[in-house]
């Protein structure tokens, strides 16, 4: 039986699993998050729910996936009404807080289920980015693209100034409120930006790398029908029009030191969190997590951001660490977000709304040490293209499922970079076909597609239209609070 504990959660945004020091990535200084995984245990198949922001952290807060949590996509987010995970500690007399991003609707009155939120940002004016109701394959969201760019390099973006604001109240907050609440244990939720584009990373980070060779993205430079095999994907890559604005080594170098600058500036502030806390006499009596909302292509194949389904993008990094956790170890089970929110009611010695919230995921302290389990891992994408896309990993494969399109089939084992698509070769039709059917056990991607559709449908009236949504600006990311 788990033994209740303190627990802190970090959450970052867009941090690509693979860059990290732990993960095997020569270049990148990560010492922080190194140090977490060499006294816990990784998760190495762990998986967002969905690839893009707001679906994937209305999924952590409810423990849901997408098709139940029905936050579908960046303007559809979490409005209070379903069951959280924070709500349900609350409701149980246990002290939840939060510090930093949620992406949830932002409305007032509204009631996420947290005992405090310091700084919290929400999705912009409660209704996001609208244009991503639109799944129209001729609307390029160039602007945005164009951006990504021109903001990489050396400086402070309103991002890395709001990450030191959330950094620096969460040690304020381990140091003088965590004292106060000795009757349950506590919850912590730190969620911070970075390394979530504009890749402008503050001098100091930007340019450990900046002189540096840093290795070239998979597939950059081979042709389109290379890079993006499969209709979907070109689809995408043509939409998110990030590829073409690139027109020099120089270029890509300059966007990549941005985002590896980010990186360590977000491990950096890591570092304070966790010394915060060994400073506050509570390390033996709090478990760590870390993790992030998605990944990012980071320029493999093109493709910057989020959105596909490929182990850069749709693979988040996992940590755990501290009491009853086994030390460096590797855990290959297939996990998502939905686990993580499991876990924490776990950790904190509510492990029986983990049934009553009727939640699927189970928590990461049953799995940590234990030999692996044959469990599925499913993500699901509902926005920029005209069907929906879902993914279904287990301990070997990877199965994507595209609504009216071919399917895709990877043995990550074999072919960890994802370059021989299986889906075609009459040797593995049984297996395509068997987990196709694991898939539909758990949800018709054709109705849930369709579900999806539906809702955006709704939401296009309400905001007045197809023709004046499609008149508003893209935007490249959701602007962080002020004051």
């Amino acid at each position: 039986m788990t033994k209740a504990r303190n627990l802190l959660v970090i959450m970052s945004d867009e941090h690509n699993p693979k860059i990290a020091g732990y993960a095997g990535d020569t270049v990148v200084a990560t010492p922080h998050l190194d140090r977490l995984a060499a006294r816990g245990t990784r998760f190495d198949a762990a998986y967002t729910p969905s690839p893009i922001c707001v679906p994937a952290r209305g999924a952590f807060a409810t423990g849901q996936p997408v098709h139940r949590s029905r936050c579908w996509d960046n303007a559809i987010a979490y409005d209070g009404r379903m069951p959280s995970w924070h709500k349900a500690l609350r409701d149980r007399g246990h002290h939840v807080a939060s510090i930093g991003k949620l992406h949830f609707e932002g409305h007032p009155g509204q009631d996420y289920g947290f005992s405090e939120m310091i700084l919290p940002m929400q999705i912009t004016n409660g209704t996001g980015d609208v244009t991503m109701l639109l799944r129209d394959p001729t609307d390029v969201r160039e602007a945005g693209a164009r951006k990504l760019l021109a903001q990489s390099g050396p400086g402070e973006s309103e991002y890395s100034i709001y990450d030191r604001r959330v950094a620096a109240a969460a040690q304020t907050w381990l140091r003088e409120s965590a004292p106060r609440h000795t009757d349950k244990p506590w919850v912590l939720f730190v969620s911070m930006v970075s390394p979530h584009f504009p890749l402008t990373a503050p001098p100091e980070h930007y340019y450990r790398y900046a002189d540096r060779d840093l290795p070239k993205p998979k597939l950059w430079d081979a042709p389109v029908e290379e890079r993006l095999p499969h209709p979907w994907l070109r689809g995408y890559g043509h939409r998110s029009d990030h590829y073409r604005h690139f027109r020099s080594d120089d270029d890509l170098h300059r966007a990549l030191a941005g985002y590896y600058g980010l990186v360590s500036f977000m491990d950096d502030h890591v570092g304070k969190i966790l010394a915060a806390l060994e400073a506050a006499g509570i390390t033996d009596d709090t478990r760590v997590i870390y993790t992030s909302d998605h990944g990012d292509n980071l320029g493999s194949r093109g493709l910057w951001g989020k959105c596909t389904m490929y182990e850069e993008s749709a693979r988040i990094p996992l940590l755990m660490a501290g009491p009853d956790v086994p030390a460096a170890t590797a855990c290959p089970t297939p996990v998502t977000l939905c686990d993580v929110a499991a876990t924490i009611l776990d950790a904190v010695g509510a492990a029986d709304a983990i049934t009553e919230l009727a939640l699927p995921g189970e928590s990461l302290l049953a799995l940590a040490g234990a030999p692996p389990k044959d469990k599925a891992a499913l993500s699901q994408l509902h926005t920029y293209c005209p069907n929906g896309v879902f993914m279904l990993r287990t301990l070997r494969h990877k199965y994507i499922h595209y609504v009216g399109a071919a399917p895709q089939l990877f043995d990550l084992e074999a072919d960890p970079e994802e370059l021989h698509d299986l889906a075609g070769d009459p040797a593995h039709a049984a297996l395509l076909a068997a987990l196709e059917a694991r898939l539909r056990a758990m949800l018709d991607p054709e109705t849930v597609d369709a579900e999806a559709i539906a809702a955006q449908s709704r939401k296009i009236d309400e905001y007045g239209g197809t023709e004046r949504i499609s008149q508003k600006e893209r935007m490249a990311y959701t602007p962080p609070p002020v004051g």
